[in-house]
């Protein structure tokens, strides 16, 4: 009887361990599911639409679905994973905002389940040339990134439309895979995503379909808003580098991101070799994208130029505080016979910070000296075809738009994260 005594306390005993166990266990068992609230403070007099809101997930490991409310609707939301690791960095969705006015997006982040599919408004390819396919609208070597080294001496022709292109429903752009890292244009007649099927090279029976097609011949010029080197006296183009790439980072429902490195470049004579990362960032329903830029290590003395391409006979805008467009022609092929006279503007805008010097045009280029912060830089760049059905078509509309788009880019609303409990 003592003996069964004690067998029924040890066996509570135990029962009451697990118990306790399993109930701490469960307390400490981090949520799959955290909610939280974007709260966002707009006093500007201007709307802002489709404007980006984008989230950390620093402290938010293995963010595999998201979702965002607005008035218990759901609007479509993208998660980044921007460094290649495998873990989602940033959960972004667009916003319609009004002057003088508070809103509030409900936030659901969940640990698994798979992302909700949105309907696609940007694109992004970077395609090797396969020899077997002569046309130049149906290649399908499609690869997420490329890295050479020096030792290659032509890498403008081992990619198909010679580099990474990217679209929204508004604008498409190339970027070419060599030293110049030029921007190149793409001018649509209607709204929605078309490189997949023209790939920069379109048919005659495809514009006669209503697609866009090439609008700017650059030659070495800076195009639109390529970014270049400067040595006190001119620019240098991103010649002498240890590997060059170009990676697509993420493309989807709210935006797409294109990165360009340049490990090991020389950046002048005698000093250490730097490595350049740029970061081309644009988002659906936009008109314009930023460019972003990173030095590794931080190098003080380092100075960049970029600007506009000169055209001849172009009109031209700048209100020497960083603003500066254009809008005027320019045959998009040396071969002018295959093509016809493209009109369109063009505008950038680097903020006062990274504002060295706004140089006089040199023939080439308008162009302005860029002084990092913390090895960091940023600017904005925008354009516009005539051929657009909704776009410009004159210049002073295209300079008017240009001054509320600064004054859009310095409106920026208050955005808090209320509710939030980071791990």
């Amino acid at each position: 009887m003592k003996l069964l005594s004690v067998l029924l306390m040890k066996t509570r005993l135990v029962l009451c361990s697990f118990l306790f166990i399993s109930l701490a266990l469960h307390a400490s068992k981090k949520p799959d599911t955290e909610t939280f609230t974007v709260n966002i403070k707009y006093s500007g007099k201007l709307s802002l639409s489709n404007y980006p809101v984008v989230v950390s997930l620093k402290g938010y490991p293995w963010v595999s679905c998201s979702s965002v409310y607005f008035n218990d609707k759901e609007l479509p939301s993208q998660l980044d994973d921007l460094d290649g690791d495998g873990i989602n960095d940033e959960m972004c969705f667009l916003a319609e905002l009004k002057g003088g006015q508070t809103y509030n997006y409900k936030v659901v982040l969940k640990k698994q389940g798979t992302q909700k599919t949105y309907a696609s408004r940007t694109y992004a390819e970077l395609l090797l040339r396969n020899p077997k396919i002569k046309e130049k609208n149906k290649q399908d070597l499609y690869i997420q990134q490329i890295e050479v080294g020096k030792e290659l001496k032509d890498s403008y022709h081992l990619l198909h439309h010679h580099g990474v292109a990217f679209e929204n429903e508004l604008i498409a752009l190339r970027i070419y895979f060599d030293k110049r890292q030029t921007l190149d244009l793409y001018g649509k007649k209607r709204l929605g995503l078309e490189l997949h099927e023209t790939q920069f090279y379109t048919t005659k029976e495809q514009s006669l379909q209503g697609f866009g097609d090439d609008i700017l011949w650059t030659g070495n010029s800076m195009g639109l808003g390529a970014l270049r080197g400067w040595d006190g006296r001119k620019e240098q183009m991103l010649e002498d580098v240890a590997y060059r790439g170009q990676r697509i980072v993420t493309q989807g429902p709210v935006r797409t991101i294109i990165e360009l490195t340049d490990r090991g470049w020389l950046w002048t004579r005698g000093e250490r070799r730097i490595c350049l990362t740029e970061r081309y960032t644009l988002y659906a329903g936009h008109r314009d994208l930023s460019v972003e830029a990173w030095i590794n290590p931080e190098e003080k003395r380092l100075r960049f130029a970029t600007g506009l391409m000169h055209i001849s006979g172009a009109e031209k805008l700048s209100d020497h505080k960083g603003l500066r467009g254009l809008w005027g022609k320019n045959w998009p092929s040396k071969d002018t016979t295959a093509c016809k006279l493209e009109t369109l503007g063009m505008g950038i805008y680097v903020p006062k910070d990274y504002l060295q010097e706004e140089l006089a045009c040199d023939s080439i280029n308008d162009a302005y000296v860029l002084a990092p912060i913390m090895g960091h830089l940023k600017y904005y760049l925008t354009y516009s075809s005539d051929n657009e059905t909704y776009g410009f078509h004159q210049a002073k509309d295209w300079f008017a738009y240009l001054k509320k788009w600064k004054e859009q880019l310095l409106c920026l609303p208050q955005v808090r994260i209320m509710g939030r409990h980071p791990r």
